[in-house]
């Protein structure tokens, strides 16, 4: 007996059109900024913060707007370099302003939120080192509630799960990777489509064009997000004759969710319990993420526009490796140079 879970949530906290509302997504986005403004609020009421308490709203928007813009700028380059030549007669014109189709990479985040805690800093002549340890608690709270919008959108989905494991989930989504990897399965999907109103004459004229025109690529895939519709409306029928196609996976967002977020929030308060210099939480940080998704990438597929790379690695696992190595640098450094020791829950 199949006992995998089958998503059918709906990436729609509200929603205002069929296409248009509040995702929960953007929700968790928001939570985690509102959480590290409330984190950075309590750490100033100790008294042992170089940020002022008024300073720290204006701070925390200069870290959402890195973070958003950094995510954004680093998935076209890391994974999708192609958007930046990707232009449209309709908004928003440009395949980088496009973030209402996905596309965030944590990495590049995490440069976005370097550069606005620097740009800051300078400004204001606070440390950035000492900002940046600011973000890290925030931070883990965002990633906690980013890997779970993640498995409420279906996607970064994980690899196929052993046989035996309860909890492996099947995604919807998972026939968006059918089209590159797998295009002979579609033929599979002839009955299902029909109850979409789509004959199989119709299914298989679309499929025919696969790889040779656009408009069947887009067709094909205005079929595959109405049956992903249909099972997210509670469609049973659909949904009972698409189970059996549909490949078991972990639930890598999950287990990232925990990795990446609750436990390196848990391990980052353990290490601020008392008084740092600055930059020791960021390096901290820096070494521990990098470690653990390195660790969370082994459950989770590669893009399917880039796959697995050198060694079998995944391009995360790949860059995780760059920043283990800079964060370990950060560590090391901050932990030797003369500053004073400052922040942190109790006192040294």
């Amino acid at each position: 007996m199949d006992s995998s879970y089958l998503h059918a949530i709906d990436p729609f906290a509200i929603k205002f059109t069929e296409t248009f509302g509040i995702r929960w997504y953007g929700l968790a986005y928001l939570a985690g900024f509102v959480i590290g403004y409330w984190i950075i609020q309590a750490l100033c009421r100790r008294g042992r913060l170089l940020i002022a308490a008024d300073q720290i709203a204006d701070f925390v928007f200069a870290v959402a707007l890195g973070t958003i813009v950094g995510g954004r700028l680093g998935y076209c380059l890391f994974y999708s370099p192609d958007l930046f030549l990707r232009f449209r007669p309709e908004i928003p014109f440009w395949g980088v302003l496009a973030v209402n189709e996905g596309g965030m990479a944590s990495h590049g985040g995490i440069i976005g939120i370097v550069v606005a805690c620097y740009l800051f800093g300078r400004k204001r002549g606070i440390p950035s080192a000492h900002l940046c340890d600011l973000t890290t608690l925030g931070g883990t709270v965002g990633v906690f509630f980013g890997r779970m919008a993640n498995f409420v959108n279906g996607e970064l989905i994980g690899r196929p799960a052993a046989e035996g494991v309860r909890w492996s989930v099947k995604f919807p989504q998972d026939l968006f990777l059918w089209p590159s990897q797998e295009p002979s399965r579609l033929l599979q999907l002839k009955d299902l489509v029909a109850q979409l109103g789509v004959s199989a004459e119709q299914w298989g004229t679309m499929l025919s064009g696969l790889g040779r025109e656009s408009s069947a690529a887009r067709a094909v895939e205005g079929v595959l997000i109405k049956i992903i519709n249909e099972v997210q409306s509670g469609n049973q029928a659909l949904t009972a004759a698409l189970r059996p196609l549909l490949q078991a996976r972990y639930p890598s967002q999950i287990y990232e969710a925990l990795l990446e977020g609750l436990l390196m929030f848990i391990l980052l308060n353990l290490i601020w319990l008392k008084p740092r210099k600055p930059g020791v939480i960021t390096g901290a940080f820096l070494t521990m993420y990098s470690v653990v998704r390195f660790i969370g990438e082994q459950y989770r597929m590669p893009d399917a526009q880039i796959g697995y790379e050198i060694f079998g690695l995944t391009r995360g696992q790949i860059l995780s490796v760059f920043v283990f190595c800079f964060g370990l640098a950060v560590l090391i450094i901050s932990s030797r140079l003369d500053r004073k020791a400052v922040g942190g829950w109790c006192r040294s």
